[in-house]
């Protein structure tokens, strides 16, 4: 067997590529530089490690994740798979144990008899067919070859992970387990009076946050932005975002509390929660002070601080195709972050169209690019073809795929307005079948077609 891919990076996006490879019987090469060489946010030398959030997003009809989701598993995709396995109770999210979801993907990898995993840095790009799947920390050598390469301006932004709190150090006399509006109680809300969160805003103004070196630029992703700069918009901002109270009944009261804080499971035990939407860059004596201000974490032990990093990625619209090819270079292939996207499942999806179309070219085949109507499709197209300018990493959602047609009133003439609830089932349905045709017939996959959950079941 003559054919071989080479995959960069041992993340979501790399596992996934380099085991869509060798699905369709080509070897593969992954290099992955830990644990020779660590980054910053990284505990360990684990394929697909988790540095942020455990969740990879909501499942079900109403969701753009949920989509992508069941896209993935109808072609037997590696990372939701094992985040199936490792799954952990989060109401409507596919939230995991991060410990057991790695090391199911590592022994899937290792064990694979066409991957070849070699460990250490890689500084230059390969001749031959490659999936660069580096990461947001992409080593500063690879990146300034894959800028080279590509002849494009690498860009950065400042990722922030937040706070894993110890469960037995939650005062549960104050915090309670609910979900909102009613829906299954995965999480721990902590209220907050007014008093109490005019102190706790005010703690957080006065926090000493990370400082950049010269050289680095805060640019934030808002789809993960830092709890204080949330806080810099204004003294209301964090209470009707990550800190709404909105569909959290307080059982002390019968009302919704001034603001909650929510805290997310983040091992099987349950010994561990994250709290939700308040990833931070603060300093770790000041993070720790301005959690004890949450009621019911006065006495909170921090298992793990929140931790801000570089993320690099490349300007997508200019160098990438759809098929996720460089334009400068088609045996050239990107995924994950570096690729434009932002989001654990939007690195895997990526990785896997990446890893096979890589597998493709080296079989004498065309690369191809998914149905417009799938949420796979609407995410590659994007990135081909989104404004360059200001550009920033992409999360799936619903208006990356083409609107219903309009349906026509039959007393008025008039188009019917449809909502959310309504709408979005079809445009799952409509977006799974055509992905699977795709796969199937274009593609030659072996599809099956996953199980759903009915919007009766998932949030807004």
């Amino acid at each position: 067997m003559s054919e071989r891919v080479t995959v960069i990076g041992g993340g979501l996006a790399g596992s996934e590529a380099a085991l869509a490879a060798a699905r369709l019987g080509v070897r593969v090469r992954l290099h992955e530089m830990r644990p020779v060489k660590m980054t910053p946010a990284h505990r360990s030398g684990n394929f697909a490690e988790l540095v942020c959030s455990n969740s990879l997003g909501g499942e079900g009809e109403l969701q753009s994740k949920g989509l992508l989701q069941a896209e993935l598993r109808s072609v037997g995709g590696a990372i939701v798979g094992a985040a199936d396995a490792s799954k952990l109770p989060a109401g409507n999210a596919l939230a995991v144990e991060r410990d057991e979801f790695s090391a199911r993907v590592t022994a899937a990898v290792r064990e694979h008899p066409l991957i070849e995993v070699v460990e250490g840095e890689v500084e230059a790009v390969p001749d031959g067919i490659v999936v660069i799947a580096s990461g947001p920390l992409t080593s500063d050598a690879l990146a300034a070859d894959v800028a080279r390469l590509t002849g494009s301006e690498r860009l950065s932004f400042y990722d922030a992970a937040a706070p894993v709190i110890a469960f037995d150090s939650i005062d549960m006399d104050v915090a309670w387990r609910a979900g909102r509006y009613e829906q299954s109680a995965d999480y721990i809300n902590c209220p907050f009076t007014k008093d109490e969160y005019l102190a706790f805003f005010e703690a957080l103004e006065q926090a000493r946050s990370h400082t950049p070196h010269d050289w680095e630029k805060l640019e934030f992703f808002e789809g993960c932005m830092p709890i204080e700069e949330i806080a810099r918009r204004g003294i209301d901002t964090p209470r009707f975002g990550p800190m709404s109270p909105k569909g959290l009944d307080d059982p002390k009261t019968g009302r919704w509390p001034y603001a909650v804080a929510q805290l997310r499971q983040e091992d099987r035990e349950g010994r561990m929660w994250s709290l939700v939407g308040f990833q931070t860059g603060l300093k770790w004596g000041d993070q720790k002070a301005v959690v004890n201000l949450i009621p019911g974490l006065e006495g909170a032990e921090i298992v793990r601080y929140g931790v801000m990093h570089r993320n690099t990625y490349l300007n997508a619209p200019l160098v990438l195709e759809s098929t996720l090819q460089l334009k400068a270079d088609p045996t050239k292939l990107v995924a994950g972050v570096l690729a434009g996207t932002e989001g654990y499942l939007e690195s895997a999806a990526t990785g896997w169209l990446a890893g096979t179309n890589a597998a493709r070219l080296a079989l004498g085949l065309p690369p191809l690019t998914p149905p417009a109507e799938s949420m796979l499709g609407g995410l590659t197209r994007y990135l081909a073809s989104a404004n360059p300018k200001g550009f920033q990493p992409m999360n799936v959602n619903w208006a990356l795929v083409p609107e219903l047609p309009a349906e026509i009133n039959e007393k008025t003439g008039k188009p019917r307005k449809l909502g959310k609830r309504e709408k979005r089932p079809v445009m799952f349905r409509r977006g799974l079948n055509a992905f699977m045709a795709w796969a199937q017939a274009e593609a030659g996959l072996t599809v099956t077609p996953p199980p759903v959950r009915g919007p009766e079941t998932v949030g807004s």
